[in-house]
């Protein structure tokens, strides 16, 4: 392969344009039928080395910028899902327009860019952060550059699609398979048939994923029945309040964990290179943009503008922690900073509900596209791609993803509703608990405690909180995926663990975009 001067080329962008509006929506999707978002950065690799892995002059360079562009909307559709579709679920019958939504999502898509520009050179080259998912993309990138491993994801990708379709478009396989019917202590245990949940099971791990379940145990089979027959809770509604707000306490109190830990590592950075992490020049361009933003959020939303500049401050700062915590993990829990971020400027004024999740909309797309940017800036770091084509690439596929994106919700909400058993959106219902009030917040701020604790303890309180909070069959579902990729591996030694990211990101993307297209279908 001869190498090009500008590896953002005109095929690049046509490829990457084609691929973002297929992964924006079926991102949107899982999301909200998850309340959760697998980085799709695998997936989008490897389908940029299918296509153009055989073209005439192609580099790698050209198929990094391919996938960066290819990704950018998928976390934006996911800091969409996460917030937005709660506004609906406490207040039935408002919703925001489609042209508000997308003000919402294109500024957060502008703001997560542009501070991530900044944070690049912190993160990538004096700190050296991992990047699990961006090392992940290069290795993939590295082994595959062929596209050997295109058929086994599209395989996949196929199988599921279809199972989909069976199940969803034909009805003809039950979506949830109850294990256990329950009693008067004890809640129902089910399980998702879901090849996605599956699929992400795989990806996460046996670790991340039996902790989530371990949630599930504790919330649902330790905490209730214990305090039903204890008598501290007069009804299963009664614990499933408690249940819920802690829950929502333990990832509350994950971002502030990492608050907390962000800011001794400032001060730590700071005594030892005496360094400003921003120049003059930089803080030029970020008055500037902030400024337009502010204007574009006051003129268009009902945001007000002081709201705005407020908002604009809590935003630099939540991506640089989400940055940091993506660096660091490999986790981005978006909808976390948008709830830290609100409960903020909730403190000083009283935006209405609408205001309410437009701000948080704002901060969860900023920091979903910043966890996606630095990945990709970690892998083209590594292949030795220059930055300033990944960040065009990802400026260019961040606002169109984010009017995919805003199309997709505002599609989804019109014709089958949130809150359903469809689309649970279970990320945007703690955004709608914190924006209308708690209703224990004993169990919330004990849960707060203790995510902080077990955060500065190095362990995964948001995973743990996850499983607290969201229903059992969704929890059952990824810790089966884990133990049969682990038992698969245990088995086969390492052949299966090359293979599980391709199979397992075919999995989802085939779900995913099945369910948008059925969607689509519903609407019309």
């Amino acid at each position: 392969m001869n190498k090009v001067r500008n590896p953002l080329t005109i095929r690049a962008l046509a490829v990457g344009i084609l691929g973002l509006i297929i992964i924006t929506a079926s991102s949107a999707y899982v999301a909200l039928r998850m309340g959760a978002l697998p980085w799709p950065t695998v997936f989008v690799t490897v389908l940029s080395m299918a296509v153009l892995g055989k073209a005439k002059g192609s580099t790698l360079e050209e198929i990094n910028c391919t996938h960066t562009l290819m990704s950018a909307g998928a976390m934006v559709a996911g800091g969409l899902a996460f917030t937005l579709p709660g506004l609906s679920m406490i207040a039935p019958g408002e919703e925001l327009p489609l042209f508000q939504i997308a003000v919402i999502a294109v500024t957060g898509a502008v703001l997560g860019t542009l501070f991530t520009i900044i944070f690049r050179k912190t993160f990538i080259e004096k700190e050296k952060l991992p990047y699990p998912m961006g090392e992940a993309a290069y290795n993939t990138l590295i082994a595959g550059k062929e596209g050997k491993g295109a058929p086994l994801l599209f395989t996949s990708l196929g199988l599921s699609a279809v199972f989909t379709y069976i199940r969803d478009g034909l009805g003809k396989i039950p979506a949830v398979l109850t294990l256990f019917s329950g009693s008067t202590l004890f809640p129902s245990l089910a399980i998702w048939v879901s090849p996605m949940a599956f699929g992400i099971g795989a990806i996460i791990g046996p670790i991340l994923a039996l902790v989530w379940f371990l949630g599930a145990i504790i919330g649902y089979f330790i905490i209730t029945p214990a305090g039903l027959g204890l008598g501290l809770f007069q009804s299963m509604a009664e614990a499933d309040v408690f249940r819920s707000n802690l829950g929502i306490g333990l990832m509350i109190g994950t971002g502030l964990g990492v608050a907390i830990k962000a800011i001794i590592s400032a001060f730590r950075r700071k005594d030892n290179d005496g360094k400003r992490v921003v120049t003059g020049k930089d803080a030029a361009v970020i008055l500037t943009v902030a400024a337009a933003a502010a204007i574009m959020l006051a003129l268009f939303t009902e945001i007000t503008i002081i709201e705005a500049v407020l908002l604009i401050i809590g935003t630099y700062l939540a991506t640089y922690l989400s940055g940091m915590l993506t660096g660091q993990t490999g986790i981005n829990p978006m909808e976390i900073f948008a709830i830290l971020v609100l409960l903020a400027i909730s403190a000083v004024f009283s935006p209405t509900l609408a205001a309410a999740f437009s701000i948080a909309g704002v901060v969860a797309v900023a920091c979903g596209l910043t966890g996606d940017v630095m990945n990709d800036l970690k892998s083209g770091s590594l292949v030795g791609t220059r930055p300033r084509y990944q960040i065009m690439a990802e400026g260019i596929g961040g606002i169109i993803g984010a009017l995919v994106a805003a199309f997709v919700i505002y599609t989804i909400g019109r014709t089958t509703g949130f809150g359903s058993d469809m689309f649970p959106a279970p990320q945007a219902r703690a955004v709608a608990a914190m924006a209308g009030g708690l209703e224990n917040h004993a169990a919330f701020f004990a849960g707060a405690a203790i995510g902080i604790l077990l955060f500065l303890l190095r362990l995964p309180s948001a995973t743990l909180g996850l499983g607290v909070y969201l229903p059992t069959y969704i929890s059952s579902a990824m810790a089966l995926g884990a133990v049969i990729m682990a038992a698969c591996s245990r088995i086969f030694r390492g052949k299966a663990e090359e293979k599980a990211a391709l199979i397992s990101s075919g999995l989802l993307g085939g779900e995913g975009i099945t369910g948008v297209i059925i969607a689509i279908f519903m609407m019309f």
